[in-house]
């Protein structure tokens, strides 16, 4: 077909006006920063891959949506190293270099006390995705948000659950005393198992450097506990399960929020079996966002944990923020946004925040069986 000349002019000037229309859509795209601060290094490190993947692909997925019309999101990653003094570096960089609109992490409850007052000050919204410490954190201001559950939130029921089951009455109670986590974890244990009836027949300490902790194992085993609950990083509860096991425990271990990571398991191989945990995120839920997240996860060859189940909410929560203000991405929109977030479809669960900034959904307990962690029937 032969086109005259006015109908090629024609045509000529409304590709035109497509390419300058494909154009202003293009410029009109709004990239926004959210700074991501990690333990990729340092006695936390065994969470912070889990946790970076669980970030990337909610980025992902939600770039793809295009549910933030005319907005995508980049993840800004970097490592906090599991100490105050790398996280207050990071927050910095993010806050004054990078201009990102909002803070995931840091890892660390300890590192968050010593980051988060800098967001604070600098009115830049932060997501903790796995700070647990029940006190400080959101404490610090209202730009400080959490996705995690406190150790308040989760042990207590965990306990009263597993007592429920397995009817002890006497408990040994091992803590690292150098960090905000296993000092909180610790009072929280203590906490639920006086208000369970439960005696406290011994207590210990160790620090995060420690790798030998018989002496500690020794003497509380001679106190014949029914339990032993141990508030420790995973990186030192590898060590404590596999030395007490060695000395012939053979009553069962309930762990804090810091066993919950596939390294407990690979660490402490055998050892593990059997440990009990409680948990901020059901695995095994039929829930149609959790079996989402699991394909999802599956398709990109990562075994997720509640660390990546978190940190992937954690994005979740800030792009639902972004939509309830009006798809506005500035600081004080997000932060506005957060505010109106309730029954959100997360893998966690319906999420909501709770009027001090604390996240809201259902917890649960969760064992290793046959060298995995599987969820304990209520």
């Amino acid at each position: 077909m032969r086109l005259s000349a006015r109908s090629t002019a024609i045509a000529v000037a409304l590709s035109l006006l497509t390419v300058a229309a494909a154009g202003r859509a293009q410029a009109a795209e709004i990239v926004v920063k959210i700074g991501v601060a990690l333990s990729m290094t340092g006695p936390a490190a065994v969470y912070g891959a889990s946790q970076k993947a669980g970030v990337q692909a909610a980025v992902d997925e939600i770039n793809k949506s295009g549910r933030l019309k005319g907005i995508k999101l980049e993840a800004v990653f970097e490592d906090d190293a599991s100490t105050k003094e790398q996280g207050i570096a990071v927050f910095q960089r993010f806050i004054n270099k990078d201009k990102v609109a909002a803070i995931i992490g840091p890892t660390l409850s300890n590192t968050a006390t010593a980051a988060d007052p800098l967001a604070q000050a600098g009115k830049v919204p932060v997501v903790a995705v796995s700070n647990t410490a029940p006190k400080g954190i959101t404490d610090i201001g209202d730009y400080i948000w959490r996705v995690s559950l406190t150790e308040g939130q989760v042990i207590p029921g965990a306990l009263k659950r597993l007592q429920n089951k397995l009817h002890f009455k006497k408990a040994a109670v091992l803590y690292g005393n150098d960090d905000a986590f296993t000092q909180a974890g610790f009072a929280v244990m203590k906490a639920a198992l006086n208000a369970s009836g439960t005696t406290i027949v011994g207590t210990q300490t160790f620090a995060k450097p420690d790798r030998d902790y018989n002496a500690q194992l020794t003497a509380l085993k001679a106190l014949a506990p029914d339990i032993l609950l141990v508030s420790a990083l995973a990186d030192n509860a590898a060590g404590i399960v596999t030395q007490a096991r060695q000395l012939g425990w053979k009553v069962p271990i309930m762990g804090g929020n810091g066993f919950n990571s596939p390294a407990l398991i690979k660490n402490a191989g055998p050892a593990a079996e059997g440990v009990f945990v409680g948990t901020a995120w059901n695995k095994v839920s039929s829930d149609g966002a959790n079996q989402a997240f699991l394909k999802l996860m599956k398709d990109r060859s990562v075994d997720p944990d509640q660390f990546c189940a978190q940190a992937y909410t954690g994005v979740l929560v800030i792009a639902e923020a972004i939509v309830l203000a009006g798809n506005k991405a500035g600081r004080d929109n997000i932060r506005a946004g957060f505010a109106k977030v309730k029954g959100l479809a997360t893998p966690l669960g319906l999420f909501s925040f709770q009027a001090n900034r604390d996240g809201d959904h259902e917890p649960a307990l969760q064992s290793v069986k046959e060298g995995k962690f599987q969820i304990v029937a209520p």
